[in-house]
């Protein structure tokens, strides 16, 4: 209503925009000015009656652009799922990727964020957007193919976990889908997981922490559609370590000890 004040881009040739509330009311609203230095804008409006003076603090945004693509033809991967995380790897988000691959989040200005994207017959993987003061943010999120496993062979990286825990990490994800891609290529394979802990703790405590492992990693391979009756799991707790360091290993000995292993059952 009466005066507004509009905004255009003279470098990009926009249309002129209004720009709404709060800085409009429903009086005249005019003379708007902004200090760039200060980061604060100045404009007059007889809002209540008489013409008086008010400021105007910017909400400070960053538009991340993320385009999906395949990492070896740079092909745009349409009908893409792409995630947003915070910094405590919440998902505040989820899109689909356009026709171009594109997908547009509008996120707060210095604040880290996190793009998880993923795609059928593809590698899922996740791409840091850095603490940026407005702008835009340029995420080029390429996934790898998951290559056909002929029924001969099966290569996967085995799957690690955290001290202590037995749910199923990020890194953990991205191997179990390489599996579900290379079940779902081979209807007739049935696979055996062996899940292992390092040697703290008791035998028998880390013998039940390998069994919840394995229950896990099974859970998460029938999450994702996998008939039950095509793969089982097992605890070997720490009776069969990848490093024999007894009780001298290092923290990185650990880590490798806690793992799952794949077995091909029936090809």
């Amino acid at each position: 209503g009466a005066l507004d004040i509009f905004v255009i881009d003279l470098n990009k040739g926009t249309e002129a925009k209004n720009v709404g509330l709060p800085v409009n009311s429903g009086q005249d609203d005019f003379a708007f000015s902004f200090n760039d230095s200060k980061q604060i804008g100045f404009f007059s409006s007889n809002r209540t009656g008489v013409d008086q003076l008010y400021s105007a603090t910017p909400i400070c945004g960053v538009e991340a652009i993320v385009m999906v693509r395949d990492a070896n033809t740079g092909k745009p991967l349409a009908s893409a799922k792409v995630a947003i995380l915070d910094e405590r790897n919440n998902v505040i988000e989820t899109r689909t990727a356009d026709a171009n691959g594109k997908v547009t989040y509008s996120v707060d200005c210095d604040r880290a964020y996190t793009i998880q994207a993923s795609m059928p017959k593809y590698e899922q993987n996740t791409f840091p957007i850095a603490k940026t003061h407005g702008g835009e943010v340029n995420v080029m999120a390429d996934l790898r193919p998951i290559e056909e496993i002929v029924t001969t062979v099966i290569t996967l990286n085995d799957i690690f976990f955290e001290f202590d825990k037995s749910n199923i990490t990020k890194e953990a994800a991205f191997e179990l889908d390489k599996l579900v891609e290379a079940m779902n290529n081979n209807p007739e394979m049935v696979i055996m997981v062996k899940a292992h802990t390092d040697n703290r703790g008791s035998a028998q405590y880390n013998m039940n922490l390998s069994n919840k492992r394995a229950k896990a990693t099974v859970q998460y391979v029938i999450s994702k559609g996998i008939a039950k009756e095509r793969i089982s799991g097992q605890g070997y707790g720490e009776s069969e370590p990848l490093v024999d360091c007894k009780e001298n290993c290092t923290e990185e000995q650990h880590a490798q000890n806690r793992r799952s292993e794949f077995i091909i059952v029936k090809k």
